[in-house]
C-alpha cells in the first residue's frame, strides 16, 4: 500500500510501548499505553501490572484492537548500510532484518525472558558490540559505534541516539533492542513490522518509535524529553491536540513516554511523509528498518 494513497482513519487505536532489556521476568521499565481515534487521553494498559515481555508479546499477539498502529521504543535492527552487512567480515551474517531476527532467536532460545546474553557472548559476534567491564569488540569500530540511517535522521533532528552494538551506559539501548527482535521474530505472521513488512491495506501494524521525537512534538527539547509530573505530562498531551491524562503529582518517565507516544502516534499517522521519509530506500527498509517519525 502507498503511503500518499492512504486512507483517513486507517488506524483506528494507537498504542505505545516503553520496552526494556534488563535482565529477569518482569520489568517496572515497560509500560503500554493506548488510546482510540478522537482526543481522550491515552490509558495505560494494566495500570498496576508489573509486565514481562512475553506478556507484552501475547497482548500484540491476542489482545491488541483491530487496526492499530502499535508504536515500539526500540531498535528493530542493527546497522547494516554503512558496511554492506549487520556483521562485516563474518561468513554468517545475515542479509536482512528478518534473517536477523530468526539468528537472534536461534541463538538465544533456551535463555528465558527474551534474554539475548548468549548473542552478545558469542564467540565470533561479541567482537561487533561494547559490553561491560571495558570489552570492546575489535569490530565495534570505535567512537559511539555503528548507526543506522534512521538514527543519523535522528541526530539531525536535534536527538541523541545511541549505536544498537553499545550495551554500556545508561542511554545504552543495544540489550533491549535485541530483546525485542525476539519477541518480533515470535510475531511474525502475526503482526507486520513497517518498514521491513509493507504498509498493509487493512489490519494493525508495528513500528520502532523514539519517545524523544514524540516529547520534542509535545513542546519538550530533546534533552528535556523526560516528563515525571502529571501536570507536564498534560502540558505536553494538550500540544499535541489530547485531552489530559489527569494523573496528579509524581509519574515515573516509562508511563509518561507510553502515554505523551500513544497520542503523539494518533496525530502524526496519517501524515503520509512520515510513511515516506527521505533516505529510507527498499534495501534499507528490508534491512535497517526505520525510526517512525524520523527525517
Amino acid at each position: 500500500m502507498s503511503a500518499s494513497a492512504m486512507r483517513p482513519g486507517r488506524f483506528r487505536h494507537f498504542a505505545a510501548i516503553d520496552w526494556s532489556g534488563a535482565a529477569g521476568e518482569r520489568h517496572a521499565g515497560i509500560a503500554v499505553a493506548l488510546c482510540r481515534a478522537g482526543d481522550a487521553a491515552p490509558e495505560l494498559v494494566r495500570p498496576a501490572h508489573r509486565w514481562s515481555r512475553a506478556e507484552v508479546r501475547d497482548w500484540l499477539a491476542h489482545d491488541l484492537p483491530d487496526a492499530t498502529l502499535v508504536g515500539m521504543d526500540l531498535g528493530i535492527s542493527l546497522p547494516f548500510a554503512d558496511e554492506g552487512a549487520f556483521f562485516p567480515g563474518w561468513g554468517d551474517s545475515p542479509t536482512d532484518a528478518p534473517a536477523l531476527w530468526a539468528l537472534i532467536e536461534q541463538i538465544c532460545q533456551h535463555e528465558p525472558h527474551f534474554g539475548v546474553s548468549a548473542f552478545v557472548d558469542h564467540d565470533q559476534l561479541s567482537a561487533y558490540f561494547r559490553r561491560h567491564g571495558g570489552r570492546e569488540g575489535a569490530a565495534f569500530g570505535g567512537g559511539r559505534g555503528r548507526m543506522r540511517v534512521a538514527e543519523l535522521a535522528q541526530q539531525r533532528m536535534g536527538c541523541q541516539p545511541t549505536s544498537n552494538f553499545n550495551l554500556v551506559g545508561a542511554a545504552q539501548v543495544g540489550k533491549s533492542s535485541l530483546s525485542g527482535m525476539r519477541v518480533l521474530h515470535e510475531l511474525r505472521g502475526h503482526l507486520p513490522v513497517w518498514p521491513v513488512d509493507p504498509l498493509p491495506a487493512h489490519g494493525s501494524v508495528a513500528c520502532e518509535i523514539y519517545t524523544t521525537i514524540a516529547a520534542m512534538a509535545g513542546g519538550r527539547s530533546a534533552g528535556r524529553s523526560k516528563i515525571r509530573q502529571g501536570a507536564e505530562l498534560d502540558a505536553a498531551l494538550a500540544a499535541l491536540g489530547s485531552g489530559p491524562a489527569r494523573h496528579e503529582g509524581p509519574i515515573d518517565d516509562h508511563r509518561t513516554d507510553a502515554i505523551l507516544t500513544a497520542a503523539w502516534l494518533r496525530t502524526v499517522a496519517h501524515d503520509p511523509a512520515l510513511w515516506e521519509p527521505d533516505g529510507l530506500t527498499p534495501a534499507i527498509a528490508r534491512t535497517e528498518g526505520w525510526t517512525f517519525g524520523a527525517r
